[in-house]
């Protein structure tokens, strides 16, 4: 008699963290199997015999995979008859669907091997920079232009009378050149923040400001013209997160040119002297010094600097004592110290 699965809330932490390497493990298996078939299936054509008119006919209204599903294992499904690798590589994780549909477009017989090498285990943001490596594409053409007027639902737009006050501007910007859009006279939509390389040194940088936000920019712009006489938007952007950036580092990590021997930080003081900050910062190359049973968090946002020994038990402000932690595992080792009732609780806190 097999013993029964327990639930996930019946494991211990352990057996849980080995559950779900193991279930991922079979998905990805899984799915390379069902890419396989697939790619055979669609080779002979079955879905017209069981009714369908094309493949993805057949994924979405037999197999009822959704659009977005659909059209990510026919490309791999396709890319994977030419290059057969593909199947072993998404099965091992070293790529993701997601990986296969940026690079399927640019593989070819003469460099598939080498790039589907240089493509493992990379994030998507770098698999972009692959594809723009492999296929510059123009930069984006200056131009000014307004997006259309959308009307909104009488609901939505009693929602945020502040939105409705303060119409949009869209804003791509290239590395040396913008695609702007003057305001709209409803609200417009929110579209996702985007940045995406064009090529290995350029990126296109798109996001939606309020009209406040663009008449700035515009301002800038023509401050700037005894320096940057053609308007480069990319070049005022440039500038202003060079002041930004600046300013930044001397407030949260007391960077300055010309930095002075502090004393010594006091053990009854919770304060960090700048000198401390500098070095803790630089030690630990502005990333979460965390490090778990898989390796180093990766995080380098939401950075606080973190008592190894915690101050509430004598934990000193000196170098040797603190490190960077991003605020998740900030506030994961004070429950790891404290208990799990400090704080927020684990459950509550993320980097994103």
């Amino acid at each position: 008699m097999t013993k029964p699965i327990l639930s996930p809330a019946e494991l211990s932490d352990q057996q849980l963290l080995a559950r779900v390497k193991t279930l991922a493990e079979h998905e990805r298996k899984t799915t390379a199997a069902l890419i396989a078939a697939l790619a055979e299936l669609d080779a002979r054509r079955l879905y017209l015999g069981e009714g369908c008119s094309s493949l993805f006919t057949y994924c979405t209204q037999i197999l009822h995979l959704s659009e977005h599903a659909a059209y990510g294992r026919i490309e791999a499904a396709r890319a994977a008859r030419r290059f057969p690798i593909l199947l072993d590589l998404l099965a091992d994780g070293a790529l993701t669907l997601t990986a296969v549909g940026l690079l399927a477009p640019r593989l070819t017989t003469d460099n598939h091997a080498e790039v589907l090498a240089a493509a493992r285990y990379k994030s998507k943001r770098e698999v972009e920079l692959l594809v723009a490596t492999l296929r510059p594409r123009a930069p984006v053409p200056s131009s000014v232009r307004k997006l259309p007027g959308r009307t909104e639902p009488k609901a939505l737009a009693l929602v945020d009378a502040a939105d409705a006050a303060e119409p949009v501007h869209q804003l791509a910007v290239g590395s040396g050149d913008i695609l702007s859009a003057g305001d709209s006279s409803t609200l417009a939509p929110r579209q996702r923040p985007e940045v995406a390389p064009l090529a290995p040194e350029r990126y296109k940088v798109q996001f939606t400001a309020t009209r406040a936000t663009y008449e700035k920019l515009r301002r800038a712009q023509d401050l700037l013209r005894h320096v940057i006489p053609a308007g480069d938007l990319s070049a005022v952007f440039d500038r202003a997160l060079t002041l930004l950036l600046a300013d930044l580092e001397k407030r949260k990590l007391a960077a300055t040119d010309r930095p002075v021997s502090t004393r010594p930080s006091d053990p009854a003081s919770r304060h960090i002297p700048a000198a401390v900050k500098r070095e803790v910062w630089a030690r630990d190359c502005g990333q979460c010094a965390f490090v778990g049973v898989t390796g180093r968090c990766a995080e380098h946002g939401f950075l606080e600097f973190h008592h190894v020994v915690p101050y509430a038990v004598g934990g000193a402000s000196d170098a040797e004592n603190l490190e960077l932690r991003c605020r998740a595992h900030n506030a994961y080792e004070a429950q790891q110290y404290f208990g799990p009732l400090f704080g927020l609780g684990p459950d509550r806190v993320e980097c994103r």
